[in-house]
């Protein structure tokens, strides 16, 4: 079966194709934009950098191009043949199948509406309106008893046939033909038109050479014209083979049908200018064309039966109607069918790169203050750090001030006190006995009376004053620091680091302190001759000097005289007679208490450095406590800082990407800004 070289229908198909690949290559960018879109709006740390107004607009942008791209894959051109019964309708169309496809002759009127269209299979099969069943069909006769026996089909139905691609050439490039019943066998236009008309590209009046344009057939288009803007229409005289047998009017009989054809598509429809309309009427014989197709396609010459006189010009202008009719058909579904989607994607996209280009201004906004920020907070950090190393070495020096102060005042305090301690000491009053058991219970009193005593005496004199100055010195430590704390935790730094009362601690313990004591409450004579030596000589001469008076070599007797030795030891025995008298519980408890005095003062005086220096640890101890709380607030102030910073550099990080991902996605948009540019230029445009 032979085949046009070159068909324009090509062009159609051509277009399908880049169109079809731009809005796939549309919906994927689409995908992918919403998908982006969608991850930036849902991450909480990225607020206010994509909207929902922006995610609902791209997300229905993709569900609204998967349903074009479902159009476009179902687009084809379709052209519409019109015309009284039996004007050859069917025969123009299985004319330019080359093939009888369709019922047409004596008894095969179409009585309803038929489609042909191609297959990619190899049978043929038809489909009724309604019904998903494919019923097989392998002859024309086939067909035309199918339509005859369904008693369902009406003039208002439709019948899709199916012809394999592989035996027509013209249905390769998705074209869709359909035949129609004759226009004066129905009052139904109006239905007709909304059902079968709106989405074809051309129209083919057949009309019967034999007689003139009917109102019928000019009533229809006027009704298509009012329902499309300016449809794409030819005129087919069939039947021309006619003409032949009267030669000397065919000229007169063609220019008078010519007349009226221009008159109807350029006064009556308007739909074309007169130069352009007479390449829209033709005068044919489709039966005389399918006959010599048909030869042809079994290897015959055209020619070959006997056929009317003109044939040759009459098969060359049934040619020149096809060239034609492609060429307008394919240029006409490319517009119709393609150039409002073509719109609609410049929309979409220009839409789209709106929301990219909103989305990378937004993100460069917050980055840039994101930056900003995480300068301030590493000035922050690196004010903080620096500030603390002053502090802290300022603090110690405060610290070792105040302690030192503090063991001085205790030192020179507690020796005060220690110098009073006869008088503390005669402040206490207990039950004395000379029995051991009461003297264990007197001294451990006593002790306890001293201690409390001193400590109360020393908490007197410098508790106040310590506390004073340790809380003036807190206090400002306090307040160095608090420049380096949010206000947050300035405002409740009285709850994290409580001012309270410090008291001191002495803790002299007596107890063991005087554990060793060992008093003395025998009678001593104070004439006596060790009480004399002692006193006068001391301990080791005293010794010596009563050795030589034990000695008889020496006769001090003699020397001195009895009469004076006798009066001295009468006056010697009076004396000691008067102190054994007087050397009572009390005096006795006198001798002890001095005793006492004695040996705690020099154990007293012992410890005085180790008491202040206890106390000044005291101090030292609770104001280390202090600026310790304090840098520990200051710690975390640093940390949150720290992580506040690595929170600002992973967000900067996520921005950039957004940026960068965004202008990608904007770039993609221009490249299919392009394809759809030069889709127009191409299709579009060069077809005005």
């Amino acid at each position: 079966m032979a085949e046009p070289s070159v068909s324009p229908l090509k062009h159609f198909v051509l277009a399908k194709k880049t169109i079809t690949a731009i809005f796939d290559q549309l919906l994927d960018y689409v995908t992918e934009g919403a998908a982006f879109v969608e991850a930036t709006y849902k991450n909480p740390e990225l607020d206010h950098i994509a909207t929902e107004d922006d995610l609902a607009k791209i997300q229905a942008y993709k569900n609204k191009l998967a349903v074009i791209g479902e159009v476009l894959s179902r687009r084809h051109m379709k052209v519409a043949f019109f015309g009284r019964t039996s004007s050859g309708k069917s025969s123009v169309i299985n004319a330019m199948l080359w093939d009888k496809v369709l019922p047409s002759g004596i008894g095969h009127t179409t009585n309803c509406f038929l489609s042909v269209e191609g297959t990619d299979g190899d049978k043929a099969y038809l489909m009724t309106e309604g019904s998903d069943e494919k019923k097989s069909i392998k002859t024309v006769n086939q067909l035309a008893h199918a339509l005859h026996m369904d008693k369902d089909l009406k003039a208002g139905c439709l019948v899709r046939v199916f012809w394999p691609k592989s035996k027509c050439a013209l249905l390769r490039d998705d074209l869709v033909l359909v035949d129609s019943p004759g226009t004066d066998v129905t009052t139904e236009l109006d239905s007709w038109i909304d059902k079968f008309c709106l989405d074809a590209d051309v129209f083919v009046l057949v009309a019967n050479s034999e007689s003139t344009l009917m109102n019928t057939e000019k009533h229809f288009f006027h009704k298509v014209n009012e329902r499309l803007s300016k449809p794409n229409i030819f005129i087919l005289n069939n039947r021309w083979d006619a003409s032949a047998s009267e030669p000397e009017y065919m000229e007169d009989v063609r220019r008078q049908h010519m007349e009226r054809c221009l008159t109807f598509l350029v006064d009556e429809l308007k739909v074309i200018d007169p130069v352009e309309a007479k390449n829209r009427i033709f005068f044919v014989s489709a039966k005389e064309v399918l006959s010599a197709r048909r030869l042809k396609a079994q290897g015959m010459p055209e020619a070959g039966e006997a056929l009317a006189e003109g044939f040759q010009t009459r098969f060359q202008e049934f040619q020149h109607f096809e060239q034609i009719f492609e060429e307008c058909i394919s240029q006409s579904a490319v517009k119709t069918k393609f150039e409002q989607h073509t719109i609609r994607a410049k929309q979409i996209i220009d839409t789209v790169k709106n929301i990219m280009d909103t989305i990378n201004v937004a993100a460069a906004e917050k980055r840039v203050q994101s930056m900003e920020e995480r300068e301030d907070q590493k000035d922050r950090l690196d004010f903080v750090r620096n500030q603390l190393n002053i502090l802290t070495e300022d603090t110690k020096e405060k610290i070792k001030r105040v302690t030192e102060e503090v063991e001085n005042k205790v030192s020179s305090a507690m020796t005060d006190e220690i110098c009073r301690l006869s008088v503390l000491v005669d402040e206490f009053y207990s039950d004395f006995h000379p029995s051991p058991q009461v003297l264990k219970v007197y001294k451990t009193e006593l002790n306890k009376h001293i201690e409390d005593g001193l400590g109360k005496n020393l908490a007197e004199r410098c508790s106040s004053e310590v506390n004073q100055s340790m809380h003036q010195s807190q206090q400002e430590i306090i307040e160095n620091l608090k420049p380096l704390l949010p206000s947050g935790v300035q405002d409740q730094l009285h709850l994290l680091i409580p001012c309270r009362k410090f008291d001191l601690s002495y803790d002299l313990n007596c107890h063991s302190l005087c554990a060793d004591f060992q008093e003395d409450i025998m009678f001593h004579f104070s004439l006596g001759w060790t009480s004399l030596v002692n006193r006068f000589l001391g301990p080791k001469q005293a010794q010596r000097m009563l050795l030589g008076l034990a000695d008889p070599n020496i006769h001090i007797w003699k020397t001195i005289g009895w009469k004076v030795i006798s009066l001295s030891l009468s006056m010697y025995g009076l004396l000691y007679l008067y102190e054994r008298l007087t050397w009572t519980t009390r005096a006795k408890e006198r001798a002890f208490k001095q005793q006492f005095v004695n040996y705690a003062t020099e154990k007293l005086q012992m410890i005085v450095s180790l008491t202040s220096a206890n106390c000044s640890h005291q101090v030292q101890q609770e104001m280390a406590t202090t600026f310790a709380r304090l840098c520990q607030q200051v710690d975390i102030t640093e940390k949150n800082l720290e992580k506040e910073i690595a929170r600002l550099s992973k967000e900067i990080d996520h921005l950039e990407t957004i940026q960068s991902s965004s202008k990608q996605l904007r770039n993609k948009a221009i490249h299919l800004e392009n394809e759809l540019d030069r889709f127009t230029k191409h299709f579009l445009q060069k077809n005005k």
